[in-house]
């Protein structure tokens, strides 16, 4: 006998998935709201800070890179707890956890994109007398930015990936939310189909917009800093 779909089962709480798919996103959205300035802060002490801290941040950043998220994860949630005496909800720790991680990655694209950038502007701008924070905010910056943007979008369509480790310490993700429906109505096949789709409609859409945004900065000119 072949298996008989019903959906039907499914859509009759698809609202606990679109509320699911709402944390994933808001999840994705805080970690690159703090994750981006905190990773361009990493990459400016890495790359001109003095010795004592350009050396320990290096360390964090391929630290937090290395490590399994999973395991950054849990540290936050159950570890982290213990040595402040304070209890962190899911919701809390999953930010925490991959603002930072993500900060991490977001550090060696901000790296990249100022490397990147001709050592001339620099000698041009201190010809005329700019200092080096003036010649970062007012020339380099901008120049990199715009180099860093599909490699910032890409990143941030494997954020939204890594976010379902966030089922595991029972927050109410897409995921999360697809399991309870799975068990509630012995209906895993429809369930994870259907939370599967939601997510390849999400990021396939973020990824066709990220080709298209490559293939503008292609034709104008613009290079890509991964």
């Amino acid at each position: 006998m072949g298996y008989e779909w019903d959906f039907a089962i499914v859509f009759r709480d698809f609202d606990l998935l679109l509320l699911g798919l709402v944390n994933t996103l808001k999840v994705t959205g805080l970690a690159l709201t703090f994750g981006v300035p905190l990773g361009l802060l990493l990459a400016l002490l890495r790359l001109y800070g003095r010795w004592p801290i350009r050396v320990p941040v290096g360390i964090l950043i391929e630290f937090l890179r290395s490590t399994p998220p999973i395991a950054q994860l849990f540290w936050f949630f159950f570890a982290m707890p213990i040595l402040i005496g304070v209890e962190i909800d899911p919701f809390r720790a999953s930010v925490l956890t991959f603002s930072l991680q993500s900060s991490a990655f977001f550090a060696e694209v901000f790296r990249g994109g100022i490397v990147s950038i001709e050592k001339g502007q620099w000698e041009a701008a201190k010809a005329i007398g700019m200092n080096r924070n003036q010649t970062l905010n007012r020339i380099i910056l901008p120049q990199a930015v715009k180099r860093m943007i599909p490699a910032f979008l890409e990143r941030a369509i494997e954020l939204m990936k890594t976010t379902t480790l966030v089922s595991t310490i029972s927050y109410a993700d897409l995921l999360y939310q697809a399991n309870n429906i799975a068990q509630s109505t012995y209906r895993s096949l429809e369930v994870f189909t259907v939370a599967a789709g939601m997510y390849f409609i999400v990021i396939f859409a973020c990824s066709i917009g990220v080709r298209r945004l490559e293939r503008h900065m292609a034709r104008t000119g613009e290079t890509t800093a991964h």
